[in-house]
């Protein structure tokens, strides 16, 4: 089973492609993790990213594609993935066709989580992560009981793209950017549309539900 997760950034692809991947063994592959990855290193990549990520624009192209192409090569693949972050733009599609062409793969569904612009802000500008173990939290959803974080003590922070005018801006990008994506899979017959507003499991349910019968095994 090989899957796309689209979504705007905080419409919850990183938790429900978490779960998915659990439950049908298959890799999950997320962008987002290897590029925070290379900029904690310090490597030039991770370099290049960041000037792109704080500004909350997208990471150019031939980085991301360059990435994911290595990736979908492991072994871990070779039953099914799922793609978090990735495509992007329609060039980015496109390059993932190649891709798999190449590997003698194809796309089997693209899930598609809707959450709108007011709630995706909620979600991300009031998200305050641990500098000590990581822990993170929301000042509305799921608040620390006071200004350290509840598990180790550690001060909490906001990090750069968190901040409410950076998260307007990525939402504009994947609006202007990302979603001529649905349309694409669409008119391909892939696309399964989700409402990502109500809970966690809600969500999965429904895209487990959603789901081509002869891939939900």
């Amino acid at each position: 089973m090989n899957l796309i997760l689209l979504g705007a950034p905080g419409a919850g692809k990183g938790t429900q492609a978490k779960r998915l991947a659990e439950k049908y063994k298959i890799a999950h592959i997320s962008t987002g993790d290897m590029l925070r990855d290379a900029v904690a290193r310090g490597s030039d990549l991770g370099k290049k990213a960041k000037e792109y990520m704080d500004r909350g624009e997208l990471v150019p192209d031939d980085i991301v594609i360059g990435i994911v192409k290595e990736r979908l090569k492991e072994e871990d693949c070779r039953n099914g993935f799922i793609l978090d972050g990735f495509p992007r733009t329609l060039k980015q599609a496109e390059a993932l066709d190649k891709i798999l062409l190449e590997l003698g793969k194809e796309i089997d569904a693209v899930i598609n989580i809707f959450v709108p612009e007011d709630e995706v802000v909620k979600r991300i500008a009031y998200r305050r992560s641990c500098r000590r173990c990581g822990a993170v939290y929301n000042l509305i959803y799921d608040p620390p009981k006071g200004d350290v974080c509840d598990k180790c003590g550690g001060d909490l922070y906001q990090r750069d793209d968190d901040k409410e005018e950076v998260v307007r801006e990525r939402y504009r990008v994947y609006r202007n950017r990302t979603e001529p994506l649905i349309e694409y899979y669409r008119k391909r017959g892939k696309i399964i549309d989700v409402n990502g507003t109500r809970s966690i499991e809600d969500v999965f349910n429904e895209i487990v539900r959603s789901l081509p019968k002869k891939l939900n095994f």
